[in-house]
């Protein structure tokens, strides 16, 4: 049998072999530091954020289905990595809507964003600008269209438009967005009414906040967040004259149901920048607006957050990649939480993608700095998997290097931390 030799340990040995991190007081930096997924930063934001307004960030439709499913869709992806290729540099530069990303993801439009965390989309357009990555306002925004040109002014900055039942509302944004500089518009068609939102319902939650004693009970462990809200500039909507009323009453009265391809039409004959339709979910519609000459397409089921068991928006990508990618591009959003799925996406026939929740969750862990940091969890995620997978750059990125497994099924997430399936949670 063999024996190893033993011997004293030497003080000077261990020490060698030890690394102390170093003690910090910039409680901030700490905990972004130490989340190491989105995932991460979304246990740290609804830690940090009242419970309506993380709802209102985490929730979506009625049982929330379509979320899940979307989710789990890019779970059930298969990799199929090449071998031998020299991944030494790694160029995730993308190509969308006629200019360029630094990488194949852009911040999606978040509709009562300084409500979650008061730096708003300044901090997302800012981070995203230093990023090199697109950003996104809604017309559900916190924040004027002029403020968020100022907070990247040399970056790519989109606006993304509801047609709303007073026309003129829409159209005086369009020529703002416009004068500003804004380079795509997003022409939102998912949203004729607001979807059932349950988790709003129930947390009350409106503009302004309803206070109950639910909602100070809720507070008392998160002062920060209330002493953030009440010492900055109140709430403004620029596309709304009047803030009072729940969340769903608000996009009821900002929505058209009668909105149609006529509208479409006219926004095209009044914008100078590049035209793209986001809320697509089905192969007839991208092939009807290929037709109608439209920059791009953003499929789409508005993070799940309107029609529930609408169509997974990756599951949909390949057919529509196919069929129209080579005459319109094709972005898609919904489910992504890690930069795998923004690989596999791409792979898949994607150009881009954007994220919503993601960004939030930064943003709510941390203002700002949480949201570079949530794009530089995705950032190394996305480069890690194209050098596993050996590719180089995104154009080497094909479907055979993706297989979607079929084992989707709601009632059985197996190997997902219960908080994570975000059922009813």
């Amino acid at each position: 049998m063999a024996h190893q030799k033993r011997q004293i340990p030497n003080p000077v040995e261990i020490f060698d072999l030890l690394k102390f991190k170093k003690p910090t007081l910039d409680f901030k930096a700490r905990r972004l530091h130490d989340a190491q997924t989105i995932w991460d930063l979304r246990a740290i934001a609804k830690r940090r954020t009242p419970a309506a307004a993380f709802d209102y960030t985490d929730g979506a439709a009625d049982e929330e289905i379509s979320m899940n499913r979307a989710r789990q869709a890019f779970r059930d992806v298969e990799f199929h990595p090449s071998i031998l290729n020299d991944v030494s540099n790694v160029d995730t530069t993308a190509e969308i809507f006629g200019g360029k990303s630094s990488l194949p993801f852009g911040i999606a439009p978040t509709g009562f964003t300084r409500l979650m965390q008061t730096e708003g989309e300044l901090a997302g357009a800012s981070a995203a600008g230093s990023a090199g990555i697109p950003f996104c306002l809604s017309t559900l925004g916190t924040t004027s269209i002029e403020d968020v040109q100022k907070a990247n002014p040399n970056g790519r900055n989109w606006f993304q438009l509801y047609v709303m039942k007073e026309r003129e509302i829409s159209y005086g944004l369009v020529e703002r967005a416009a004068k500003a500089g804004f380079d795509t518009l997003l022409f939102t068609v998912d949203t004729p009414v607001a979807g059932n939102r349950l988790r709003d319902a129930r947390n009350g939650f409106s503009i302004p906040p309803e206070i109950s004693l639910g909602t100070v009970v809720n507070a008392i462990p998160r002062p920060w967040w209330w002493w953030d809200f009440l010492t900055t500039p109140p709430l403004e909507f620029a596309s709304l004259t009047s803030t009072d009323g729940t969340v769903g009453e608000l996009l009821d009265s900002a929505m058209d149901p009668s909105i149609k391809f006529e509208d479409l039409k006219t926004i095209r004959e009044m914008w100078p920048g590049k035209l793209v339709v986001k809320g697509v979910q089905n192969l007839p519609d991208s092939k009807k607006l290929a037709d109608l000459g439209v920059d791009g397409i953003i499929l789409s089921n508005h993070g799940g957050r309107q029609l529930d068991r609408a169509p997974v928006p990756f599951q949909l990508l390949p057919e529509v990649a196919r069929e129209v990618g080579n005459d319109v591009d094709v972005a898609m959003d919904t489910g992504i939480m890690n930069g795998a799925d923004i690989v596999a996406a791409i792979a898949k026939g994607a150009k881009f993608t954007l994220i919503g929740r993601a960004y939030l969750y930064g943003l709510m862990a941390g203002g700002e700095a949480g949201v570079n940091r949530a794009i530089e969890i995705l950032a190394s995620e996305v480069r890690r998997t194209m050098r596993l997978l050996q590719v180089s750059s995104l154009d080497e990125l094909t479907p055979e290097h993706v297989t979607q497994l079929n084992t989707l099924n709601l009632n059985q997430v197996n190997g997902v931390p219960e908080d994570e399936q975000n059922l009813f949670s």
